[in-house]
């Protein structure tokens, strides 16, 4: 029998047969570059296939570059956009080979047919080879007066390449007046739109260098100009209505009759198809209005309706972005969505992430005459097969039991979950009994006599764990056998894992031992012993602290560790106003999904001009008159060191809560050791009480012994005072300044409307500041928002003030903290700088 035939060589464009191929490729091109046979054409397409797929599968194919120029020479247009591509591609990393393509694509760009001017005008701009920018202004010249608007088109985004290529070749060439021409004057709504892309992103970049370009980008927030693009919005792509209506949103209106006028130009934009074009009209409509209350709240009324028709239509993901949004409205005016809380109701088929943020907009909206309705529904998720989902809807109702709505059917509900049976179930509903509790004490009878019955063997979740042993101490007296539960659980000390546990275990034997000293002794000496040999130092530092503190006196610990307790109020937000304000700011951005602001979680590069970072970077700044503005430099950003630091906002936090701020002297476990055998041989000193009774609030301090410091006297009124008009700080003093002195003040100042008005631009405020003898080290931003840091030193001595101030003029709002080298001339300084904010904008 004969043997089979040898299998042909596969014929397919991405599976190259050989080394020679490309080889191959080569050659035909050379034979095909001057021929004008019938059929050429076609054949020189199936070769460029080749290359180009070869090109996407990684195999260097640069080796031909100079036959596939050679074969461009032809009215194909397909054949020219596969040559275009592979010249794009090579062009980047091969720029002598890119020198090679210029006169083909020049040639190309003065083609009758339109469609290959504006394919050879965007290759010509993909070049992105630095040396050939003189090559681009020509053409790019001749593309912005094409005839065609798809050349036009094209040219304008060649504009802002060429920017980035060679940014003063194309301010020399008057390209961005020519793009300020187009925008206002021509006929097609997407070159219009280009326009106005394009010259937003020069501008800003120019714009911190030069007082002309700064002038030029306050024209495209003029009247006149934001009319113009509303009454032709109906005209634009989806895209470039988003990008209006993001400009539209800097516009400050001169009254509320300019107001109105827009918010009716743009009413029907809240009836579009598109979610992002009805998100975009939706931050306009709240911005505009942020100063006017009551029409804020029609606002509120007014997109509800598109919003919630926006969630129930469209993708999963859809839903969730405008959830999203809905979700951050609904904390900032929830009574407004109460009627609707069934739009929140999960859904079956809705995928888990849907589904969490709509329990959390069920807990939002609660209130006294829906919280029944929403219970049930909640309750109902309770079984749900989506363990995640079901604890999440235990959580909600607990949450909606801590805002004191019905809260007589919610503890019930709350119960009849314990009695489950199920491990998660149980695991949630204990949390929640456990801030109950802590909320409404006088449900402590029905609530642990449920608690009772669950045995700790069936807990094993560290946090549920946790709270029945917070409700076996604090309630020990009503619950028979909490000394045997505790004194179990301390038998099986080496088997818990959480210190979270063990802490509360300690804790809680403490609080049995003061009730029920006979039963709980023996568990208080085993549970201080296996502390103090506990590997963990917060617990080793609990154990030893409450065996001190028994040693020193019994009726002293008893009053420390378990004093009489009053009801908890308000339970902290996880979220400060800071915070939710600033996303609010960022509506219809990532940062409502993410529920963060931007400069939480983006890179300082791409946070645009208002994020900064927390650095000062590379700032030079020269001694000036006090005639002469200081110039304003833009802030490099860091995101370890100097703005909206979260260290800086809980020293901002404490500062605030309290008159003065104590840290703790550090304990070093290397220096103490404890054996169990030897507890009783640790002694330690009485300390010395201070003839003045201490604070409530070192009432720990005082019994170890630290000793306080008598409080200080009093101090006089400050005199008046007086700043030196040619105070000079240079940049690095500033930034290490800034690092080393706390926040002596955060305040939130108003502005008047007059102010709003003038700032405009930085440069506005820095020229009044200056004037009154506060300089500026830095500023940036854009209308809306604005960020500055000021300083300023006392006319009679070298003492410095520094200052950070944010304005935001929608809301005629400016976020102000100050530290200063004398804590003691904060406040006098705080209402110089007030009084000279107040008095921005007045003739």
């Amino acid at each position: 029998m004969a043997p089979p035939a040898q299998s042909q060589r596969s014929s397919s464009p991405s599976q190259p047969s050989g080394k020679g191929e490309v080889a191959d490729v080569k050659s035909q091109l050379r034979n095909l570059a001057g021929s004008r046979a019938p059929g050429v054409d076609d054949s020189k397409r199936e070769l460029f296939k080749k290359v180009i797929s070869y090109m996407t599968i990684g195999i260097d194919v640069s080796s031909v570059f100079g036959e596939m120029v050679m074969c461009s020479a032809t009215s194909d247009i397909v054949l020219k956009k596969m040559c275009y591509l592979y010249v794009g591609n090579y062009a980047k990393v091969n720029p002598d080979l890119a020198l090679l393509t210029i006169n083909f694509l020049q040639r190309d760009c003065k083609d009758a047919d339109p469609m290959i001017r504006g394919l050879a005008l965007r290759s010509l701009c993909s070049l992105r080879v630095a040396n050939l920018v003189e090559y681009l202004v020509g053409p790019l010249g001749a593309g912005l007066k094409d005839n065609n608007s798809y050349v036009r088109m094209i040219a304008v985004m060649g504009v802002l390449k060429l920017y980035h290529i060679s940014a003063s070749t194309c301010v020399d060439a008057d390209f961005p007046a020519m793009l300020k021409h187009l925008l206002l004057n021509d006929r097609d709504t997407q070159v219009v739109a280009n326009c106005l892309s394009a010259l937003q992103e020069i501008w800003s970049l120019e714009g911190s260098t030069s007082e002309e370009v700064s002038r030029e980008r306050e024209i495209l927030l003029s009247k006149p100009v934001i009319y113009y693009l509303l009454n032709r919005i109906r005209e634009f792509s989806e895209w470039a209505q988003c990008l209006v209506l993001e400009l539209v949103g800097k516009y400050v209106p001169a009254d509320s009759n300019e107001i109105f006028d827009v918010m009716n130009l743009l009413e029907d934009r809240l009836q579009h198809a598109n979610g992002a074009v009805v998100l975009a009209t939706t931050k306009v409509f709240l911005q505009l209005t942020l100063s006017m209350t009551d029409v804020h709240q029609q606002v509120y009324e007014r997109i509800k309706a598109p919003l919630l028709t926006l969630v129930s239509s469209g993708s999963p993901e859809q839903s969730y972005a405008v959830l999203s949004h809905l979700h951050l409205l609904v904390t900032r005016a929830p009574f407004i969505f109460s009627s609707d809380y069934k739009h929140f109701y999960c859904q079956y088929n809705e995928p888990s992430y849907v589904k969490k943020l709509k329990l959390e907009m069920l807990t939002a909206v609660a209130n006294e005459s829906n919280t029944y309705e929403i219970v049930t529904e909640l309750c109902e998720y309770a079984a749900n097969v989506d363990i995640p989902i079901a604890r999440e809807s235990i959580r909600a109702v607990g949450k909606i039991a801590l805002q004191q709505y019905d809260v007589n059917a919610i503890v019930d509900r709350l119960l009849q979950f314990l009695e489950m049976e199920k491990d998660y179930v149980t695991a949630e509903a204990l949390v929640l009994v456990k801030d109950l509790l802590r909320k409404y004490p006088q449900w402590s009878h029905d609530c642990i006599a449920v608690v009772g019955n669950i045995s700790s063997k069936n807990v094993q979740e560290p946090k549920a764990k946790a709270a029945l042993i917070w409700m076996l101490g604090e309630y020990s007296q009503e619950m028979h056998d909490a000394p045997y539960i505790l004194e179990s659980l301390i038998e099986n000390w080496e088997d818990e894992h959480s210190a979270e546990v063990r802490l509360h275990l300690l804790t809680a034997v403490m609080k049995c031992f003061f009730k029920r000293p006979p039963e709980t002794q023996k568990s208080l000496g085993a549970a201080l012993a296996a502390g103090l040999a506990d590997f963990h130092q917060d617990v080793h530092d609990r154990a030893l602290f409450y065996y001190r503190l028994l040693q020193y006196n019994i009726s002293t610990a008893e009053q420390v560790v378990n004093p009489p307790k009053q009801a908890v109020s308000v339970f902290a937000d996880t979220q400060s106003s800071e915070i939710k304000d600033r996303i609010f700011d960022e509506f219809n951005s990532l940062s409502v999904v993410y529920q963060q602001p931007s400069y939480m979680f983006t890179y300082k590069e791409h946070r645009g001009p208002f994020e900064f970072s927390d650095e000062i970077g590379n700032l030079s700044i020269g001694t000036e008159s006090a005639d002469t503005v200081a110039q304003a430099h833009r802030v490099e950003a860091n995101d370890k060191d100097l703005l909206l630091s979260t260290s800086e906002k809980e020293e901002t936090r404490g500062l605030n809560n309290n008159s003065s701020a104590y840290s703790a002297p550090s304990y070093d476990a290397s220096s103490v050791s404890v054996p169990t055998s030897q507890m009783s041989e640790v002694a330690i000193s009485n300390p010395s009480v201070p003839g003045n009774a201490p604070q409530s609030g070192f009432a720990i301090d005082d019994l170890l012994g630290l000793g306080l410091p008598a409080a200080p006297a009093p101090s006089p009124s400050p005199p008046p005072l007086k700043l030196n008009p040619k105070a000079v700080l240079d940049p690095t003093t500033f930034q290490q300044k800034w690092r080393q002195l706390p926040i002596s003040l955060s305040q939130e100042y108003s502005i008047t409307p007059e102010g709003v008005a003038a700032l405009t631009t930085p440069q506005a405020l820095l020229r009044h500041m200056q004037g009154q003898a506060i300089h500026c080290i830095a500023s940036g931003g854009q209308s809306p928002n604005f960020k500055f840091f000021f300083f300023a030193q006392k006319a009679e001595e070298s003492s410095t003030f520094l200052v950070e101030c944010i304005v935001n003029t929608s809301s005629a709002k400016a976020q102000i903290k100050i530290k200063a080298d004398d804590q003691s001339a904060t406040q006098p300084f705080s209402s110089v700088f007030q009084s000279a904010l107040s008095k921005f904008g007045m003739p």
